[in-house]
């Protein structure tokens, strides 16, 4: 088992949060800002590169023995991204691709939140946790609610995007 530092973290699970925190804020600027993540956005495009490291260090982080879920929310992050790109550039979606851009980074957003609760809640205050580990009932509470938050927050995307209000400054070229 790796060596452990600050909040029982090893190096890779120290630097694997601090790039989670940078996409999470740019997330966050970029749907405050633009009301929605997009590539054609230099906070947009800050997200989804943060969120693609976070996906490829947190492969390396095993606290639990072996490949699980958060690999595979991984993964799945990964596919969310890739479609929304995809999506972004007008590719394979025809007048739906805004829709799909907007539907799969918000779910990317929204899947930073399912581990950030978890690790939280399941190593703080240190060494009396609020809850128990990753099964514990209150976090399915809390990942419901954050699914509530991300239809509200999608349908509320869909809408504006409906009104034909582009936030968007520039299309998404094919070299950026």
């Amino acid at each position: 088992m790796a060596a452990t530092g600050w909040l029982g973290l090893t190096s890779l699970g120290i630097v694997h949060t601090a790039i989670s925190l940078i996409a999470v804020i740019a997330g966050l600027i970029a749907l405050f800002r633009y009301r929605e993540i997009t590539l054609r956005t230099g906070w947009g495009r800050a997200f989804v590169w943060t969120t693609v490291l976070t996906c490829l260090t947190g492969f390396g982080i095993f606290q639990h023995g072996g490949f699980g879920k958060p690999h595979a929310l991984g993964i799945l992050t990964l596919a969310a991204l890739a479609m929304g790109a995809a999506a972004g550039r007008g590719a394979f979606f025809g007048q739906a691709s805004r829709y799909v851009e907007a539907v799969a980074f918000s779910a990317s957003f929204l899947f930073h939140w399912i581990p950030a609760f978890t690790e939280t809640l399941t190593r703080l205050p240190l060494g009396a946790p609020l809850l128990p580990n990753a099964d514990a009932p209150e976090l399915k509470a809390i990942t419901a609610v954050l699914g509530v938050l991300y239809l509200v927050g999608v349908t509320l995307q869909i809408k504006r995007l409906r009104g034909g209000k582009p936030v968007s400054p520039a299309p998404v070229r094919a070299g950026s």
